[in-house]
């Protein structure tokens, strides 16, 4: 019987544009606030009490936007694990969205349908294919039995709908909070 690998996703803490109430999509520059940076501490402090249960990570795993790479810096820093970089874990491109309020665009996208996006971004449908093959490249040669995600909001909620064997219109609703650790299971 093969053992499921076991997700530890990280939702980065709040950044700047968070803060600001706009678009950030696959924006690389924006950074932490005090927050969170705070926020982060607490989720790798989380980590970290499951390295020393015996429960923690093996390896991990950051998308390389800035604001997922300043919460991993601070995963690494408690759990003595390296960070490893990659585009795949990135959150959903909002293309020429990004930036503009975030309370402008509910006129202007259309969160019915999974094919939909804004021009120069990518569909929850894309973002759902793309987490389904990052996480099966990631179960058929995982780097540890456990492995921590550092990651956004909706690459979370495609996790999520890929482990639980549903597409893109069945992803969760519910965004995990900044700074949070949400455990999963892929079989």
């Amino acid at each position: 019987m093969v053992r499921p690998l076991t997700l530890l996703l990280v939702r980065h803490g709040q950044s700047e544009w968070n803060a600001a109430g706009l678009m950030q999509g696959q924006t690389v520059h924006v950074p932490l606030t005090e927050l969170g940076h705070q926020q982060a501490a607490v989720a790798a402090a989380e980590l970290a009490a499951l390295t020393t249960a015996g429960t923690g990570p093996g390896a991990l795993l950051s998308s390389d936007l800035l604001r997922a790479v300043q919460t991993a810096e601070h995963c690494a820093t408690a759990t003595g694990l390296p960070v490893t970089t990659t585009a795949e874990l990135r959150e959903q491109g909002y293309g020429v969205l990004e930036g503009r309020p975030s309370r402008e665009l509910w006129d202007v996208v259309d969160w019915t349908d999974v094919h939909w996006a804004a021009d120069g971004g990518e569909s929850l449908a894309q973002l759902h294919a793309r987490v389904a093959a990052f996480l099966g490249r990631l179960a058929a040669d995982p780097p540890a039995e456990v492995v921590a995600l550092v990651t956004h909001g909706d690459t979370i909620r495609a996790a999520q709908a890929v482990a639980a064997g549903l597409g893109p219109a069945e992803m969760p609703v519910v965004t995990p909070h900044n700074g949070t650790v949400t455990v999963l299971e892929l079989q």
